[in-house]
Order: structure tokens, then sequence, then C-alpha cells
């Protein structure tokens, strides 16, 4: 069997406590900074593409230079998140970063070469990777936030 997830109903409930953490507290409590061999944590605002309206989520990432590099996956579900369909409609986003950092970033999928490098990454983040990614349909898509320049 392919990657052993808790039942999709616990998967949800994580996710959505932990983002009412993050909005109680003003971003001081569940966001961290990545380490070496492990993920960090950073809240995400995207413009909704239906709404129009700010959307957040938090998500796993790492550094990689400047960029920050997560994975879209829906906690591994079939469906692609809605922060990454958001994303690639409006590539300009928020993040918030432990510590109460804000940064203005660009999203963009990774291919190729970067896209490989990167993968081989998350994999030594996450044993378990490939299995997981096995779960869903398609590629997971790796996401590279890269800072803007100026505000806005």
């Amino acid at each position: 069997m392919a990657g052993r997830l808790p039942p999709r109903w616990f998967i949800e409930t994580f996710w959505r406590v932990h983002r009412r953490i993050v909005a109680a507290s003003g971003g001081r409590r569940g966001l961290w900074a990545p380490k070496p061999g492990k993920w960090g944590a950073l809240r995400l605002t995207t413009t909704g593409r239906r709404s129009g309206e700010p959307r957040s989520v938090i998500v796993g990432y790492f550094q990689d230079g400047p960029n920050l590099v997560s994975l879209a996956m829906n906690g591994w579900g079939e469906a692609e998140p809605a922060w990454w369909l958001n994303l690639q409609s409006e590539p300009r986003a928020i993040v918030d970063l432990a510590g109460g950092r804000q940064l203005g970033v660009v999203g963009r999928r990774a291919v190729g070469d970067e896209r490989s490098r990167l993968w081989q990454r998350w994999r030594e983040i996450d044993e378990g990777l490939d299995a997981y990614a096995a779960r869903r349909p398609r590629e997971t898509a790796i996401v590279v936030l890269e800072p803007r320049s100026a505000p806005g």
C-alpha cells in the first residue's frame, strides 16, 4: 500500500485547527522556520480565483537560497489544492513566516532539472515522499515562491 496516511477527516481537522491557531495568535504560534532535514510552516495568502478575496492556508516549506519551496499536495488527496489553483491564476501572494516576518512573493511551478533537484531535497526531508505522491493521479507540483523586489 502506497504511503499510509491518517483518515481524511483527521487531516482536514488538523489543518483547520492549525489555521485557527495561527490566525488567533496573529502568526505568533503555529509557524516555524525549516531546520536541516526538517520542513517549516508558513502562512500563504493568495487571491481567490473566483471570489477575488484573500485566502490563507498553512503550507510546509524549505528554503532554497532566497526562494521558499512547497508542494501542491492537498494532504496527498487527489484534488489540486485551491491555493495552488489560486496561485496559478494570480501568481502574486503574501507569506507570513515565523517571527512575524511578511514577504511578498510570486509563485511558479518548478520544471525540468530544477524540479528534479527540489524533489530530491524533499526526499531528504520526507523519506515517504514517493509513496505519498504515488497516491495522487497526477504529478505533484513543486511550487517555488520567489520574493518580490517591491511590495504590491
